[in-house]
């Protein structure tokens, strides 16, 4: 008799477990190579389209807010229909999106395909922590998870020195290279993952919720973003306050009443998850924008080429690489409370560190501070995931690494517009398009002053955050729930909770 030989093995075998975190990692790997890669090439990409520069970062923001927006529908499809079609969906519309990014003419067809990409990436974001946290024990999650956040901190090392060298060659293949990668990734999806969850039995969408709130967080991101370059009282900018100011408390009083909430609010009734996913948001308000500030001092004020500020962007994801695993083995055995305070303390004293940087300043300067952020983020990122995750039961964990990914995401998207708007603020525009668009030789220490002030500005207020995050992470409880009763606690109250809703 042949059989038929299938990679993988049974959803109840012990192996099965590293097989889901084998494409987990692939998709990971995939998200954080792609970041690293186009945010080193955003200079060229400037020089090639003409962009303006409100359009250069929104080609960053418009697919962080695409894949922040939807991520918690696409994980509320996970819960309804299966994690793994969704998982799978996810690499194949990031492929797509990225032939097509690659094709590209201008700025604004850029942005358009990079919203396709972002829907994709909203999918995998939603279904990755989700399927690994329903193929691990307890105890193993917290090394689980920092395993993918340690192949996230190899992506990020390969992504920017991977991204200059495809500068090097064309623009285009800094999406195109996704095309392949993304492929292997749905096929391999297709070959090893099993349905573990229970679908969720109550069913709908929540449409109302998910418009509201993407017209709210745009219209928020688009006014900091554009305040810094256009003035405070451009009537976009106003407009788009405006809208984040009133629609965004709409958009939480919708989610309260919905009988299936896109944020489903009663989770964060768990005290642990709730500080979880406070810290998460902070953690993303106070470090994402690093990477975006450190390609313009590399390649503006520094005047490296594409490699070597991807070389010089290294030391940040290698210490991520170094503790997320360590980590993710001290939360298993140790918990997860200190650690993850710890460790967005370490960012903020990196953060204050980076404002002695100045245009001249030595390599080594830069290496250890970045360095040392990589290190905290390390210690934060696995310990609080596999925290957030481990407190919520089987069924909710499409909504729950929806909600994670959601309000990071969203302190992302939020750093990236505030920075902008302080970096940018008081600069000649001459000045800022020569450093934007990595051409400054000929500028002065003098014309670069305006710029290095407003970086020192913008990094004293990140560390602030990380260290408001640390307060944040200590306001969970000291000790997480370990054992099958304090789930059937949870489901209990939410079946309440649910028929109560049922009821009104």
């Amino acid at each position: 008799m042949l059989l038929r030989a299938r990679p993988g093995v049974g959803a109840d075998h012990a192996n099965y477990k590293w097989w889901a975190l084998s494409c987990t990692s692939l998709g990971m790997l995939l998200a954080t190579i792609n970041s690293g890669t186009l945010i080193i090439a955003l200079p060229n990409l400037e020089r090639s389209l003409h962009t303006t520069l409100l359009q250069l970062v929104w080609v960053i923001l418009s697919y962080m807010i695409a894949s922040t927006v939807l991520v918690l529908t696409a994980g509320r499809l996970s819960d309804l229909f299966g994690r793994k079609k969704a998982y799978l969906g996810g690499f194949v519309i990031f492929s797509l999106a990225s032939l097509g990014a690659g094709f590209a003419g201008n700025g604004t067809e850029l942005i358009l395909w990079r919203i396709l990409q972002g829907i994709g990436g909203a999918f995998l974001f939603a279904n990755s922590a989700a399927l690994v946290t329903d193929a691990f024990p307890r105890d193993e999650l917290g090394l689980a998870l920092g395993t993918n956040t340690m192949v996230a901190a190899v992506g990020l090392v390969i992504g920017p020195i991977l991204g200059g060298a495809l500068v090097a060659i064309s623009w285009h293949w800094v999406f195109w290279f996704n095309v392949p990668l993304g492929l292997l990734g749905s096929i391999w999806g297709a070959l090893v993952l099993r349905e573990l969850a229970k679908q969720d039995d109550v069913r709908g969408l929540d449409l109302p919720g998910m418009i509201v709130f993407v017209f709210g967080l745009t219209g928020l991101v688009l006014g900091i973003s554009r305040g810094g370059l256009e003035g405070w009282d451009d009537p976009i900018v106003i407009g788009g306050l405006i809208a984040g100011i009133v629609l965004l408390p709409i958009f939480v009083a919708i989610e309260s009443r919905s009988r299936a909430p896109m944020l489903d609010l009663s989770i964060f009734r768990d005290r642990l998850f709730a500080a979880a996913t406070g810290a998460a948001f902070i953690n993303g308000l106070s470090r994402f924008a690093l990477l975006f500030v450190f390609v313009f001092y590399f390649q503006g004020a520094q005047g490296d080429d594409p490699i070597t500020a991807g070389i010089k962007l290294a030391p940040m994801a290698i210490g991520m690489l170094i503790s997320s695993p360590l980590a993710g083995l001290w939360a298993d055995r140790r918990g997860s409370r200190a650690l993850a305070a710890a460790g967005m303390l370490v960012s903020a004293l990196a953060l204050a560190g980076m404002t002695t940087l100045q245009a001249d300043s030595p390599y080594w300067q830069s290496t250890l501070w970045l360095g040392l952020v990589g290190i905290g983020s390390g210690m934060f990122n696995s310990p609080n995931t596999a925290a957030m995750m481990g407190s919520v039961p089987a069924r909710r964990r499409g909504i729950a690494a929806g909600t994670r990914t959601m309000l990071q995401n969203t302190g992302a998207v939020i750093s990236i517009a505030f920075v902008l708007a302080v970096v940018t603020a008081a600069v000649p525009q001459s000045t800022l398009l020569a450093i934007f668009s990595g051409v400054t030789n000929g500028l002065s220490q003098q014309k670069l002053e305006p710029f290095i002030h407003n970086m020192h500005s913008a990094l004293w207020v990140l560390a602030a955050t990380s260290v408001v995050g640390a307060f944040v992470s200590l306001l969970r409880p000291s000790h997480q729930p370990t054992d099958e009763a304090q789930f059937a606690e949870t489901r209990a109250r939410e079946a309440m909770l649910g028929a109560e809703r049922a009821s009104a």
